[in-house]
């Protein structure tokens, strides 16, 4: 204990005093700076910037090695910067290594969501969980931060910091379901393809995922398996000597993040992030000193894994060209603005008009209305100060994403650089915000009328969820007209009902109606509440495909309606507004990327921005509508919370008021 707060308080200052500065032994790590000697922020991506076959064989043989000196069976899954798997090998004869049990603590004493499941060895279920964490690595990452495995744990709890009572849950609470094998927005095979790709499941939370960088610019990531635990760090105030994270480390040397880029130089809320509770200096055997892959013939074998990989080891995409999805826009002229696409190099997500018009009739979003607040949202972005971004002063870099009353795309884009995750995140928000705040709301949500089903750890059917008892639970909470009246809710209002305690982190309260309850001991990482069972059917499907119990992988539609108003899951943390003309709801916009308040700001201004360009044509949501009137139990909701000082060229404050 005493020693994670001296090194706490050792970051803070060193934070305090600069940043950090690149202080430390740079060996094994990548510059933070380009050929130029120019600092990366965005632009150390190139057509030639890419993890090839010979770099990931010494990734796969610098984590074998460490594996070995420290006696362990490791599973090891190298993926490019948008997700593609380059590479999954297991250590050990076939079928050797150990089963990998999803749980918070052990033994489990949760019976609820995906706590305790087993995800057998024999038949590749150590593969889904390093996927899982080389993806996290590389999708939390960009040329301004690079976060790993252990970073995400310290943001997705209950408490920010973890173990620190009665503090709110962490800035990206609910983050690790999304980038979902049932999201319409994932990309999925089994060979290189335009990204991003889907992650079998989610975002990870257990250390042993890292970014992989070259140049200053991450290219891929890489993610280790070998205690059999998939699992969570519930106490960040100590120094953890972690066998996962030992051998990702070592596999990452030579392609290591750079040091002035790392989390442990960035601060929120005062609190510096973890990178990693091991140093290269601290590995029982040099990396440097690993041999060569193809000594390795004997130590274990390359993995074909079911819509993931075909057993080879293949190259990356260059991130930001057409091969890896995402590539420079047009139309958004002096905005650096990128955007998705196709195989064939089209954009996935051109602005559009709306497809509710039977609703809405003239009312519907129209396709100059959805490229305004798109361009608007970015605008507010590029004059905005980044919050988890190096250097300090940098501006945000976010995903954009435009829905319509239905949830249906109506367009998605991206600033440079901006981290991978942020997409189907974005999506995730801007959908989540469109169906909590319609008054239809909870007859679809107690439409979905298949429960979610959970498990044994043998994956034997155990204890059943109706989504319909959600609504009942809101409705107790809030007041029989919720989710009827035509609350406006943000995904700032939605998440304060989604945490484990209201108000949010207050320990002894109870939990919010779309959470699972903390105090009965139903709430983890792995049993979030509403979210997690929208989802949780699906993604059982997907594992079950993929270890080989089911012949049909999932379909295109976590939540299991008729209507795809949610097809890739809710979010729960802030970034996204609902859309109105007058008072009538039209669509919902969400952005994710370089911090919460800034996402929250960047939707919020962005709309009011679009809609003075537009003459008025479309606003926020009106004051007396917004979910910030709300007071369940004595506490008030918040809609949105805006930095107090945000923009770069401009010391404005309180630029959210008044509007």
């Amino acid at each position: 204990m005493k020693r994670g707060l001296l090194y706490l308080l050792g970051a803070t200052l060193l934070a305090a005093c600069g940043g950090g500065g690149g202080a430390g032994d740079s060996t094994g790590t990548s510059p933070a700076t380009d050929a130029n000697d120019v600092a990366c922020t965005g632009q150390c991506a190139t057509a030639d910037t890419l993890l090839t076959e010979a770099d990931v064989r010494q990734v796969l043989a610098r984590g074998v090695h460490q594996a070995e000196v420290l006696g362990a069976a490791a599973t090891i899954a190298v993926v490019d910067r948008v997700g593609n798997v380059l590479a999954v090998y297991r250590m050990g004869a076939v079928g050797a290594g150990n089963d990998v049990t999803i749980s918070t603590r052990f033994p489990t004493d949760i019976s609820t969501g995906l706590e305790g499941i087993v995800l057998p060895v024999a038949v590749g279920g150590d593969a889904l969980a390093a996927i899982t964490k080389a993806v996290t690595g590389a999708y939390l990452s960009s040329e301004g931060n690079a976060f790993s495995t252990r970073t995400a744990n310290q943001i997705v709890q209950e408490h920010f910091n973890p173990g620190e009572q009665n503090q709110p849950a962490g800035p990206l609470f609910g983050v690790q379901f999304s980038q979902l094998a049932c999201s319409d927005f994932t990309q999925a095979s089994a060979g290189i393809s335009v990204g991003p790709q889907r992650s079998p499941l989610g975002l990870a939370a257990d250390p042993g995922g890292f970014p992989l960088y070259k140049e200053g610019t991450p290219v891929g990531g890489v993610g280790v398996i070998a205690d059999g635990r998939y699992s969570i760090d519930s106490n960040i105030l100590d120094t953890d000597v972690d066998l996962d994270e030992q051998i990702a480390l070592a596999a990452s040397f030579g392609l290591s993040a750079p040091l002035d880029r790392r989390a442990d130089r960035i601060t929120v809320e005062g609190k510096v992030f973890r990178f990693s509770d091991t140093d290269f200096a601290d590995l029982p055997a040099d990396p440097a000193q690993a041999t060569d892959f193809g000594s390795l013939a004997d130590n274990g074998q390359l993995l074909a894994v079911p819509g993931y990989s075909n057993g080879q080891i293949v190259a990356g995409t260059a991130f930001g060209q057409p091969g890896s999805g995402i590539r420079p826009a047009s139309g958004f002229a002096g905005l650096d603005a990128f955007v998705f696409v196709d195989a064939a190099n089209g954009n996935r997500y051109p602005p559009r008009a709306g497809s509710d018009t039977a609703e809405l009739a003239g009312d519907a979003f129209s396709a100059a209305e959805v490229r305004q607040l798109l361009g608007s949202a970015l605008t507010v972005a590029n004059r905005s100060r980044a919050q988890i971004r190096r250097p300090v002063g940098s501006q945000a870099r976010v995903t954009v994403s435009v829905v319509d009353s239905r949830g249906a795309v109506l367009g998605m884009v991206r600033t440079r650089d901006a981290p991978v995750f942020g997409a189907d995140v974005s999506l995730q928000k801007a959908r989540t915000a469109v169906l909590f705040s319609s008054r239809d709301a909870a007859d679809f949500l107690r439409g979905i009328t298949q429960p979610a089903q959970y498990l044994n750890p043998d994956l034997s059917p155990a204890a059943q969820v109706q989504i319909g008892s959600y609504v009942d639970a809101a409705q107790t909470f809030i007041g029989p007209q919720a989710l009827t009246d035509g609350t406006a809710f943000s995904d700032r209002a939605g998440g304060n009902l989604s945490r484990p305690f209201y108000p949010d982190g207050i320990v002894g309260n109870p939990a919010g109606p779309f959470s699972k309850s903390f105090l009965n001991n139903e709430w983890s990482v792995f049993s979030t509440g509403l979210q997690l069972d929208l989802a949780f059917n699906r993604i059982i499907e997907h594992v079950a495909f993929v270890v080989g119990l089911s012949g049909v992988d999932v379909v295109d539609n976590c939540a299991q309606s008729s209507a795809p108003r949610i097809a890739n899951g809710i979010q729960i943390f802030p970034g996204s507004v609902p859309v109105y003309r007058g008072d009538t709801l039209i669509g919902g916009i969400g952005v994710s990327g370089d911090g919460i308040e800034q996402d929250d700001m960047i939707a919020f201004l962005g709309l009011h921005e679009a809609g003075e360009a537009l003459g008025g044509s479309i606003n926020n949501a009106p004051v007396a509508l917004r979910a910030d009137q709300l007071t369940p139990g004595g506490t008030r909701l918040r809609y949105i919370q805006c930095p107090q000082t945000p923009y770069i060229d401009s010391d404005t404050q309180n630029v959210c008021a008044g509007k």
